[in-house]
């Protein structure tokens, strides 16, 4: 109680000297606070856009390992497209496997296959020719005649007349009509192609805006009999939402009957000039349980599977990898991941947090510099003080907490009346921060909901886009200054007293009472 006692006083005895020290510190704890206050939004932002976007694995086709095995010339184009043919496809029960990690949130996948239709005229701007074959056969015919009367020829009996022979020849053209094939038995070969998605989260089309729902809305059971259309099928037909399309199996001839939920635009601008249909314009869009009740009917149709695989933490892929090619994913195929996209898109909010931590820091190191030079003259200012209260008996110990209680105190006050300031400083600036993101994400759901056709999507799309939304919880200025922050300043605050402090507890250990007394008279 003493020492607090003594340090009050000489706060205020000095006030001119504690003021300067105070406004050093208010203006370190405003910096700060605004440093902080950045440093601290920046990570929210990474943090909302990393939950809001998984890190998805998907796996793809290793070209050049299959283009290694490939033999050149034009004689072996049979024997490459027999070779690529061999290379194992993926299945369905393969994806299942590799779902099954504990290095993943969770999986989903595209099932495709196709089918051709008797009512449908498929979208295209070009016909199939048959090939001729002409072969020509000849055939001669001999005929001989005699012309009756006495031809006046010598040794002819009377009435005997002149035999002539003629000869015909009889042209056969024979014309047959052919189609002659080969290619690789992965293409999937019906008229239209029918893409079944597992969940919502597959739907990335229509996440990214490349597809977008125009008509109706998007399929709300993925084992029904339900599809949506593109555009350019729907006006080619004249269907509308609610019709229903048959389809049928081009190996048993079985038909299927889908129904229209949905018609959709294909947004992609890929600046396409050979063909008046986009790429999409017969793809056909339900869901994998149609694909599965398709391929169990017939399991000879042909079909392809594109998984994607959402990983816990980036530090998992090479796990992930390792143990995707232990369950037997054939050499043949690769594991390709978003990480860099993902890392490109926060970039320049990562650039504002170093950015961030690097001004707190040069500030942490130029403030203790000048706190302990002030911390020197101000000790050198007060020895005899010193050097009175060594005489008159109070310890090393007891007079350097004085001293350090003192500047604690002055740094107290500074550092409460900075974080107030910086609060109010930090507000707008960690707004010019939110603001594009908080629109831009409020926009990307909007588009979202508007390319699945809903104006606002249904509770169970709303689940499946849970993640996605987590990013609006980003939308109070209220969350930048909190507790947090509050207790790292203060942490910041008391280290730099504590560092400043080092002055005087070096000079009071090494002053003589007696020879500070000396020296003043």
């Amino acid at each position: 109680m003493y020492i607090l006692k003594n340090s009050l006083i000489s706060i205020f005895r000095n006030k001119g000297r504690n003021i300067l020290i105070g406004l050093i510190i208010l203006t370190i704890a405003c910096s700060t606070t605004v440093t902080l206050a950045i440093r601290n939004t920046a990570n929210n932002i990474v943090k909302s856009y990393e939950e809001a976007n998984d890190l998805i694995a998907t796996i793809s086709f290793n070209r050049e390992q299959v283009m290694g095995q490939f033999k050149g010339g034009q004689d072996a184009q049979k024997e490459n497209i027999e070779a690529f043919n061999n290379i194992e496809s993926l299945t369905l029960e393969n994806v299942k496997s590799y779902g099954e990690s504990d290095y993943l949130k969770g999986y989903y996948y595209t099932y495709s296959t196709s089918l051709n239709s008797d009512t449908l005229s498929k979208a295209t701007d070009s016909f199939e020719y048959e090939v001729e074959d002409t072969q020509t056969s000849t055939s001669t015919n001999t005929t001989t005649s005699t012309t009756p009367g006495n031809s006046g020829r010598p040794n002819m009996p009377a009435g005997m007349g002149e035999k002539h022979t003629m000869t015909e020849k009889h042209t056969t053209t024979i014309i047959t009509k052919t189609k002659e094939k080969f290619q690789s038995l992965r293409n999937l070969t019906g008229d239209f192609q029918l893409d079944g998605y597992s969940s919502y989260d597959a739907m990335t089309d229509f996440v990214e805006g490349i597809y977008q729902v125009i008509d109706g809305e998007i399929i709300s059971n993925f084992n029904a009999f339900e599809c949506v259309i593109s555009s350019e099928l729907a006006t080619l037909n004249e269907i509308t939402v609610g019709s229903t399309i048959t389809l049928k199996n081009p190996t048993t001839e079985k038909t299927y009957d889908f129904t229209v939920t949905g018609i959709y635009t294909d947004n992609n601008d890929n600046n396409e000039t050979s063909s008046m249909y986009s790429k999409s314009a017969n793809t056909i869009i339900t869901g994998s349980g149609v694909i599965d009740l398709l391929v169990s009917d017939d399991n000879t149709l042909v079909t392809s599977i594109t998984p994607s695989f959402i990983l816990n933490d980036k530090d998992n892929i090479d796990a992930f990898t390792a143990e995707v090619k232990e369950k037997g994913l054939s050499e043949y195929y690769t594991i390709n991941t978003n990480l860099e996209e993902l890392e490109n898109a926060t970039k320049s909010i990562e650039n504002v947090k170093t950015f961030a931590t690097t001004f707190l820091l040069i500030t942490l190191i130029i403030s203790s510099l000048v706190l302990f030079v002030i911390n020197m003259i101000n000790i050198r200012e007060r020895k005899y003080e010193i050097g009175v209260f060594r005489t008159i008996g109070m310890s090393k110990f007891k007079l350097t907490i004085q001293f350090i209680l003192e500047l604690l105190l002055v740094a107290l006050i500074a550092l409460i009346v900075g974080a107030i300031i910086g609060s109010y400083l930090a507000k707008p600036v960690g707004n010019m921060l939110l603001e594009n993101e908080i629109q831009t994400t409020q926009g990307e759901q909007e588009k979202i909901s508007n390319n699945f056709g809903k104006g606002k999507m249904p509770n169970s799309m709303n689940m499946q886009f849970n993640k996605r939304e987590q990013v609006e919880t980003i939308d109070s200025i209220e969350a930048i200054v909190d507790f947090t922050v509050v207790m790292q300043l203060l942490g910041i605050g008391m280290l730099l007293t504590l560092i400043s402090s080092l002055a005087s507890m070096i000079s009071i250990q090494r002053f003589s009472p007696l020879t500070i007394l000396k020296e003043r008279s």
